[in-house]
């Protein structure tokens, strides 16, 4: 008798588990440069999109059913990113969407995604995407990375407390250069800075030399570089090559074992702000990131190894984190209701995440602070926190 009672209670769970497996997945879409400019970070985001969504799944899903992430090449482009978006949301019937890689490829769905009522995580660092006036409607839009107006404040606070008041601005002219100069100009006050020199290139220009001995002969006590990809190392090398005697601070998008390879020795000294996952090691244990970031890091190296073909740098979290607001948000609300996923993410309050600890609001989609950043320092090819 006990062995039957047994063999029925097996029997009803594999029916009810069965059942509840069945059911249709969840399908989130995924949207990144895997080919052009971008995609060395696009590519890598979407290894880690996939990673997420395979641990989220083998931890029961979302209240039991599987999530399926459907993924689409914006090839670096704002009008392929829209078109990729549109099959996602159209042909698809996606529930919520992740990406896209760039500031400009978030900028061009940013409109069709707020009429279509898309609740969307971007992996984007301008902050542009989550603002509204003349940038347009965000309720639908939100972001994992940093903002930039919050990558300006940490380092603005770094060279307050140096009692450097003095800089030199070298951006790119592209969305999140023009971005970074937009809150660099308009925070530079309130932190007690003056901005003596002004200089921009474009993100394809070799040589930067003509805009830094233009810096040069304004004296400022730091340069400040807002661009990514391999654009600032050759601002790097530009500096070592002209013998600047300015310390050179880079932005949040730049802490990557890339930019220590393509500027070699000329990365040496330089600052700039980064999310933890950069310093692990480095963290205090009463950090309440340090196990979150740690766990990451074993997934990323150890389990998926994607570390093999893409060491592990600054952005390798925001699709972990931009997926997990989504699931959060799926767990309280269901998929059901765009509407009520919409208002689930945007009441995350203290999700502990590997970029920072994240508490959204009505008027602020990304939800994180200055204390989600640390300061590095390159020395003897290490990333060095700088108290």
């Amino acid at each position: 008798m006990k062995k039957h009672f047994v063999f029925f209670l097996t029997a009803a769970f594999l029916c009810f588990s069965g059942t509840a497996w069945a059911q249709e997945p969840i399908k989130i879409g995924a949207f990144f440069a895997l080919s052009g400019p971008a995609a060395p970070i696009g590519t890598p985001t979407k290894l880690v999109a996939e990673m997420v969504v395979e641990q989220i799944n083998k931890d029961g899903g979302i209240n039991g059913r599987l999530m399926e992430l459907v993924v689409a090449d914006t090839e670096s482009d704002p009008q392929k990113a829209l078109l990729a978006a549109r099959r996602l949301v159209e042909r698809e019937k996606i529930v919520a969407l992740v990406g896209p890689t760039r500031t400009d490829t978030g900028m061009a769905v940013k409109a069709y995604l707020h009429q279509k009522q898309v609740p969307t995580v971007m992996t984007v660092g301008g902050d542009p995407v989550i603002m509204g006036g003349r940038f347009g409607d965000f309720d639908w839009i939100f972001k994992s990375p940093q903002r930039s107006s919050v990558a300006v404040r940490r380092v603005y606070e770094f060279l307050q407390s140096r009692g450097a008041s003095k800089v030199g601005l070298l951006t790119a002219s592209d969305g999140f250069g023009k971005d970074g100069l937009s809150w660099l100009n308009s925070l530079a006050p309130e932190y007690g800075i003056t901005i003596v020199s002004e200089e921009q290139f474009a993100p394809t220009d070799t040589d930067m030399t003509t805009q830094l001995v233009k810096i040069r002969e304004a004296s400022p006590d730091f340069i400040i570089c807002w661009t990514i990809g391999p654009a600032a190392a050759l601002v790097s090398k530009n500096v070592r090559q002209l013998n600047l005697d300015i310390p050179l601070m880079h932005c949040h998008g730049i802490p990557d074992p890339n930019f220590l390879e393509l500027a070699g020795d000329a990365a040496e000294g330089a600052y700039m702000p980064s999310t933890k996952l950069m310093a692990a090691d480095q963290l205090p244990e009463n950090d309440p990131q340090k196990e979150i970031v740690q766990e990451f890091i074993r997934l990323y190296k150890d389990v998926y190894q994607v570390e093999r073909q893409y060491p592990m740098n600054t952005h390798s979290g925001y699709a972990w984190d931009a997926i997990m607001l989504i699931a959060e948000a799926l767990r309280k609300a269901g998929p059901e209701n765009p509407e009520a996923l919409r208002k689930a993410i945007e009441q995350t309050s203290g999700y502990v995440g590997v970029s920072g600890t994240f508490t959204l609001t009505p008027e602020d989609h990304n939800g994180l602070d200055t204390d989600s950043l640390v300061i590095l320092k390159v020395e003897q090819g290490r990333w060095i926190v700088q108290p």
